[in-house]
């Protein structure tokens, strides 16, 4: 295979015209075979290409007849190999990102001092301070003997580092070097604004220092920004590869050792799967902190919430559907709020009661802008990975949109936090009920998860505390649960129609004021499932707010933040990982109330 030759070279200059351009030397390095990468700037330029020599002259020629590019000179090295993958020409604000625009290397630059005339006076042991400009896993591969070395990440940072120099220095020679140059042109200027006195710049840089004299003051090799990694100082190409998540340069021992996963981590980078998750973990529960302070509820705002027409309901009045599906909430409720206009469809056209509608119609339910009641949102993050989240929830706070709560709920929450591929509840517990939530990340992890639960795989179980002593240390309830919700959205015991229904319950403690520690296992995932159950055997969950003692129905469904809590709260969750077969097992600590 021919030698490849590589050029890196960069000019400020006032350009114009940039997306034409552009566009230009697009198309020329395409039917020139080059490859690398080229900024386009209105201070100037920068290139880093390889091709064949001739395209390369080719596009040297087309580049010098751009006012302003005339003396465009560049550091050629060769290769073997192609070190780029595509030819890119790309606008940007900075050919060089400094973030300074009172910076303009284009009107004026620090002095230059020439590689052989840096090299004597090295030779002559001559008193100058080295100043290298380039990020720290740049500096890695080396750097001339005894450069002050600034340990920033980018060169944004340099600014900060420069005023953390000693002030003698403002009076001594300084010498600033990168690996071309270019980043020294908006250095110096800089530095001298900072009172620096006696500044130069290494005239091209490492890569001219090591093209015109060679490698001498110089430990190891230079960093270069292509698939080469490193030069030596006789410009030929290293055996460095560059860790893809840090940019670390990595030798051969780097590149051998297990923490090394290309394309993932390097031995400097590398962090444990504990660690990571750990620190994604914090770095959510920060995301979920912010964007509930303050509540999204509290500030006033119109919601919608959609209303699917079933085929069941094909062709009957709206009203009559709605008072159908909605049974919980009086017909005059919802004639009113009809009449009020308050359903439009997708058009916004309005529909009123007598609307007659069709299957599948989705009719849109506008609710006027109002206060949400408080909630508490202090979720925890348990566990996170490409396929579930695990979460504890705390009490009151709904699952999702309904009632009086339209933002204020667990759904709305971890949707701004995950914006926009939206986390899936893979199953529900009542917004009084504390603890253990699992989200899948995508739909197909949530349907293998739903059907864990639909097939009794799921491992779920409860700490409850309920009124009265049972009469056995261990009882269950079978009893049928009503699909469709009653007064105050609650559900009853249905003999005749109701949905299979299983809980299991082991006491755990019988105390002193009349109540009794249970564990609740679920063989069933009904709506008040364990609610229902221990009200029907006559002792109901304390602190529940609709199932009350003798069988009466409370007149509030979500309690308010300063109430007594519902002492039911999810403690145990086993199930397999949809991805990988694993079997995971989360147990929260238990509420003060079970202690």
């Amino acid at each position: 295979m021919s030698a490849v030759t590589n050029i890196s070279t960069y000019r400020f200059a006032e350009l114009s015209g940039l997306k034409d351009l552009r566009e230009e030397l697009i198309a020329a390095c395409k039917s020139w075979n080059l490859k690398g990468t080229i900024l386009l700037s209105t201070e100037g330029i920068n290139l880093f290409v390889a091709g064949a020599a001739e395209s390369i002259d080719l596009l040297l020629g087309k580049l010098r007849g751009i006012p302003g590019l005339e003396g465009l000179e560049p550091k050629i090295s060769i290769s073997d190999n192609q070190p780029f993958n595509r030819m890119l020409v790309r606008i940007k604000k900075e050919i060089i990102s400094f973030g300074m625009e009172s910076i303009r290397p284009a009107n004026y630059t620090s002095p230059k001092i020439a590689a052989a005339e840096l090299k004597r006076w090295l030779d002559e042991g001559k008193p100058v301070t080295l100043l290298d400009t380039r990020n720290d896993y740049e500096v890695k591969l080396g750097t001339f003997k005894g450069a002050i070395i600034p340990n920033i990440n980018t060169f944004r940072e340099f600014p900060a580092a420069v005023r953390q120099l000693p002030d003698e220095l403002k009076d001594q020679p300084v010498v600033m070097f990168c690996t071309g140059g270019i980043r020294c042109e908006k250095a110096g200027p800089f530095m001298e604004n900072e009172g620096f006195k006696n500044i130069f710049q290494l005239d091209g840089g490492i890569l001219k220092y090591f093209e015109e004299v060679g490698g001498d003051h110089y430990d190891g090799e230079c960093f270069v920004f292509d698939q080469r990694v490193g030069v030596d100082p006789g410009l030929r190409e290293s055996d460095y590869a560059v860790c893809f998540a840090c940019q670390a340069p990595l030798d051969a021992a780097d590149q051998e050792d297990p923490r090394h996963v290309e394309g993932v981590s390097c031995p400097h980078c590398f962090v444990s799967a504990p660690e990571r998750m750990a620190e994604q973990i914090a770095h959510l529960q920060q995301k979920l902190n912010d964007v509930a302070t303050p509540l999204p509820g509290s500030i006033p705002l119109e919601n919608r919430r959609p209303i699917n027409i079933p085929a069941a309901h094909d062709g009957r009045l709206l009203l009559e559907v709605l008072v159908d599906l909605f049974p919980q909430i009086p017909p005059a409720e919802w004639e009113s709020r009809c009449i009020a206009g308050r359903f439009k469809n997708y058009g916004g056209t309005v529909r009123g009661k007598d609307h007659r509608v069709r299957s599948g119609e989705r009719v849109i339910q506008i609710f006027p802008p109002a206060v949400e009641p408080d909630v508490c949102a202090d979720i925890r993050v348990l566990h996170e990975d490409e396929a579930i989240l695990v979460v504890h929830k705390p009490a009151p706070l709904p699952m999702h949109a309904s009632g009086r709560f339209h933002r204020n709920t667990l759904q709305y929450l971890l949707n701004q936090v995950y914006a926009p591929k939206y986390p899936r509840p893979v199953h529900r517990l009542d917004a009084n009920t504390t603890g253990l939530v699992i989200f899948a990340r995508t739909r197909h992890f949530c349907r293998l998860l739903q059907r864990q639960f639909l097939e009794g795989l799921v491992d779920k179980r409860y700490l409850v505390r309920a009124h009265g002593h049972p009469a056995q240390d261990t009882f269950f309830s079978e009893a049928p649960i009503s699909a469709e919700p009653d007064v105050m959205g609650t559900r009853s015991i249905d003999e005749l129609d109701g949905m299979p229904s299983r809980t299991d319950f082991q006491v755990i403690k019988r105390c002193a004021d009349g109540t009794t520690l249970l564990e609740a296992k679920l063989g069933t995932g009904r709506t008040n499932q364990i609610r229902v159950h221990l009200w029907e055997l006559g002792h109901p969950v304390v602190g529940d707010p609709a199932y009350l003692p003798d069988r009466q129905i409370g007149d509030t469904q979500t309690l308010d933040t300063e109430a007594a809590p519902l002492q039911l709260h999810a403690w145990k969750l086993s199930f397999t990982h949809p991805l990988n077969g694993t079997a995971m097992t989360f147990e929260t600590d238990r509420p003060s109330w079970s202690v």
